[in-house]
């Protein structure tokens, strides 16, 4: 039995089998582990403390109450990250997610405390609700885990686009540090740009000419560098390092005993139910990152992680927290992915919320620096619900008007962010929020479009007279149905259509297309070269309706001299002994045509053999492709204006 042992970062192999450590659970090297978990750090902070700074100043608090709400953030947040990537049991999801207070619940925490009066009294408010709210999290955390069925990758992919996307503004806020449009000519907005770009180039070229260690720190030494450069040209500044004390802490229920008010405690756990939804939008994106498959029980254990974090920062006189998709574009970024780097970066909190001095150094950081490295942190994130949305059937209408629909109103309000004063203050939790809204549209719209009621299935080819075939159809055809629908694919080869057929039911259209790969590689040598002798000669004569020598019009065969192809053509079949099969859609020209036969002419039988049937199967795509938009001329133009939109 073989086994690895893993100790700082070196594995040793202890005989055959090896079971390797997943990424996730690698325990990085000490060195490594610090500076990894800084650089979250640095990340972090700017969001990390954007939450007391508003609500303290909202309710009117004093700079010296404002320092032990900053203080007690980050303390509270590197606890939370703990919790959340090591795990208490059933508790905590494993992850390398970072926690943090959510930007949620700032407008509803503003409003629970000015309707208490504001200042003590309103902290006491939230901290009451905050409480509750914590508890109702936790104890709710298992019945909302199962509800995963109704978030499929075109919700999750819909939520974690619509979160990095939403993000943004975040970072250009920082970059601009209130400029309006009409400061463009600004000497000091040119200035901001110019931090903001430098560090964002660094990253870039540092990831590009740089790999190993270098790269993954990429974001760090681009923080530091232009907070450097800043410093050299005075405009960072670190005054405040030498007001700060040495060592401080926060004390249980500083500020006195909490209240309770039955609408702050409602209102908190509305908001505790969206970041349940932000929660699990993140751990799909950060499961997706780290190539680990994301169970119900997993969404489960986060989201008591998250319950637990707030309870205790309603003691430790802190905020709600739940999983902070910042730091989720960070590894993504680096591809980092230790659950053990997040420990770390919670330990660095933990002492940074005990070490005022400290804390006022990496505050020193200017906004544009970090602006221009959250660029690329929170477009990160936008990248992975792309890569989430590319295993959506978009041949389905109805994901199509799901994503749409979902991205446009998260958009509508991120852009646009007073429009939620149109609305009644407990509505403004929504609609104040692209990230919610989106969310939430992306969810009801599932649900309304693949849950409630008749589903419609989409059409994947026509029949004479107009009609429509869907996946219904499909999935109900005769073996001999199928194959004068779909014979056209694979030039009509029985024993392929067979062996696709055999793998019904399809869930969707991208099940129905990977049958027909399946089926490619399970043929025997003299099934394959069967397949492959079904396809006409490049060049040739042949019947003008052959589907083969149509596809090959594309490359422009039609229009030139052939002599060169037959030549090809005929070298190739008396060579291999069946024809030279290329897709024309990818080569597109007659020259390359040529190139490409020619050069696989040095190719052995069996790599030619597993070549042509590559080249088969992408054939078989593009035919695929052509007969659902062909079926579906409404829902492929929407796809196109989809795919433009994101290009």
């Amino acid at each position: 039995m073989t086994t690895l042992t893993q100790t700082n970062g070196s594995a040793s192999t202890a005989s055959e089998g090896t079971s390797r450590v997943h990424p996730v659970d690698e325990v990085l090297p000490i060195a490594k582990l610090a500076t990894y978990g800084f650089q979250h750090v640095l990340a972090f902070y700017a969001g990390a403390v954007l939450v007391p700074i508003i609500v303290a100043s909202a309710l009117k608090l004093s700079p010296e109450q404002l320092i032990h709400l900053i203080n007690a953030d980050l303390f509270t947040c590197g606890i939370a990250s703990i919790i959340q990537a090591v795990g208490i049991g059933n508790i905590g999801v494993r992850l390398p997610l970072l926690q943090g207070v959510t930007f949620t619940a700032v407008s509803p925490m503003i409003a629970i405390g000015l309707a208490a009066g504001g200042g003590t009294e309103g902290l006491l408010s939230i901290y009451g609700s905050v409480l509750v709210a914590g508890l109702f999290t936790f104890a709710v955390a298992s019945h909302f885990a199962r509800l995963t069925r109704f978030f499929p990758p075109v919700v999750t992919g819909s939520v974690i686009l619509i979160i990095g996307v939403a993000l943004l503004p975040v970072a250009a806020n920082d970059i601009v540090v209130g400029k309006g449009p009409n400061a463009m000519q600004d000497p000091v907005l040119l200035k901001n740009l110019a931090y903001a770009f430098g560090t964002l180039a660094l990253i870039v070229g540092i990831q590009r000419v740089f790999t190993g260690f270098m790269q993954t720190v990429a974001v760090l030494i681009g923080l530091v560098a232009g907070t450097l450069v800043a410093w050299a040209l005075g405009d960072a500044h670190f005054g405040e390092v030498a007001n700060a004390g040495w060592v401080g802490y926060t004390s249980p229920f500083y500020f006195g005993w909490p209240t309770f008010s039955i609408t702050a405690i409602l209102s908190m756990m509305v908001v505790m139910i969206i970041t349940m939804v932000e929660t699990t939008g993140d751990v799909f994106a950060t499961g997706e990152i780290v190539k680990k498959r994301i169970a119900p029980e997993d969404i489960g254990r986060a989201i008591r992680a998250d319950g637990l974090a707030t309870f205790i920062g309603g003691v430790l006189n802190s905020f709600p927290y739940t999983c902070f998709a910042e730091n989720v574009g960070l590894v993504r970024l680096t591809q980092v992915k230790s659950r053990w780097v997040i420990v770390a970066a919670g330990v660095i909190m933990i002492i940074l919320g005990s070490l005022p001095k400290a804390a006022a150094i990496v505050a020193g950081i200017p906004h544009p620096v970090l602006g221009g490295a959250a660029l690329a942190m929170f477009a990160a994130v936008a990248v992975v619900g792309i890569q989430t949305l590319s295993k959506v059937d978009f041949n389905n209408h109805n994901n199509i008007v799901i994503v749409s629909t979902s991205v446009g109103l998260g958009m509508l309000v991120t852009a646009q962010p007073f429009v939620a004063n149109a609305f009644p203050q407990w509505a403004q939790i929504i609609f104040g929020s692209g990230i919610t809204l989106g969310a939430i549209s992306a969810i009801a719209l599932n649900i309304i479009f693949n849950h409630v009621g008749k589903v419609h299935s989409p059409a994947v080819a026509g029949r004479p007279g107009g009609t429509l075939v869907t996946l219904a159809d499909v999935n109900k055809m005769s073996s001999a149905e199928f194959a004068k629908t779909f014979g056209g694919l694979v030039e009509n080869t029985p024993w392929v259509l067979e062996r696709a057929y055999a793998l019904r039911p399809f869930a969707d259209t991208i099940a129905l297309r990977s049958a027909f790969h399946d089926a490619l590689l399970t043929g025997s040598a003299e099934e394959q070269l069967q397949l492959l002798n079904s396809f006409a000669d490049l060049g040739s004569e042949g019947d003008a309706g052959n589907v083969y020598l149509l596809d090959h019009s594309d490359a422009g065969l039609d229009n030139e001299d052939l002599a060169e192809v037959n030549k090809l053509a005929g070298a190739y079949r008396k060579h291999f002994g069946f024809p030279l099969i290329i897709c024309a859609h990818e080569v597109e020209r007659y020259e390359r045509v040529l190139a490409s036969g020619w050069s696989r002419m040095a190719n052995s039988p069996t790599v030619e053999r597993s070549s042509s049937l590559i080249e088969i199967a992408k054939i078989a795509n593009v035919r695929f492709d052509k007969l659902v938009a062909n079926a579906n001329p409404i829902a492929t133009s929407h796809l196109v204006q989809l795919q433009e939109r994101f290009a």
